[in-house]
């Protein structure tokens, strides 16, 4: 298999197709690609699944896509460079996978945790030509990391399934709130949802998402 500029997993679908629909995932710091990996078998059988390690190494089996400064003066600060960094290399990963497995653009989902749900949201505001669905959990928007000028016309075909732990010590429930509202000054499709959980994914979210995804395969 040709290296590409990210390491990755990969689940092929189990029902072969010429142009299969593909799921990239992006996992949350500290992780590593076998995180959101876990779920890939309860996933449609359809899914050409592609789980993705971020750049920086910043423990033993655990990666980031960006720096987060936790002695910071003001709390945590998140290096917006390394980011936005993250979100080219993010770009084009997709565009290798594309002539890898020669993925169907129009069935094209991706899913991101915590920093890679942040990076999820700038990567379909940056390359809106490159996703359609996407998933971010336990995330957020961060404006620095969007592009100045923004189109709605360019997001028409943009779908989102948010959701959040409504007692997430990690990144606030508050903050995750307010993505329907910015998605909707664009006219953008989106769901919002919240579970009675911390920083993850509870099992009710994991059955919600995976139906949104059956839904569009």
């Amino acid at each position: 298999m040709t290296k590409l500029s990210l390491e990755y997993v990969v689940r092929q679908p189990k029902i072969a197709s010429e142009n299969p629909p593909m799921l990239l995932m992006l996992h949350g710091y500290g992780s590593n690609e076998q995180d959101l990996f876990s779920f890939a078998d309860e996933l449609p059988d359809e899914l050409l699944i592609i789980s993705a390690r971020a750049p920086q190494t910043i423990m033993h089996g655990g990666y980031a896509w960006y720096t987060i400064n936790f002695d910071a003066i003001h709390g945590k600060f998140s290096d917006t460079d390394e980011a936005k960094e993250s979100v080219e290399l993010i770009a084009k990963f997709l565009d290798e996978l594309k002539e890898e497995f020669n993925f169907d653009e129009n069935r094209m989902f991706l899913m991101g945790f915590s920093q890679g749900s942040i990076l999820s949201y700038a990567v379909a505001f940056k390359y809106p030509e490159k996703v359609k669905n996407i998933i971010a959990l336990s995330g957020y928007v961060m404006q620095d990391i969007l592009p100045e000028n923004k189109n709605a016309e360019d997001y028409k075909h943009l779908d989102f399934f948010i959701s959040h732990g409504s007692v997430d010590q990690v990144i606030p429930v508050e903050w995750a709130q307010q993505a329907a509202p910015f998605l909707n000054q664009f006219a953008i499709k989106n769901v919002y949802s919240e579970y009675p959980v911390g920083h993850g994914v509870a099992p009710q979210n994991f059955f919600n998402f995976k139906k949104w995804i059956e839904e569009r395969i």
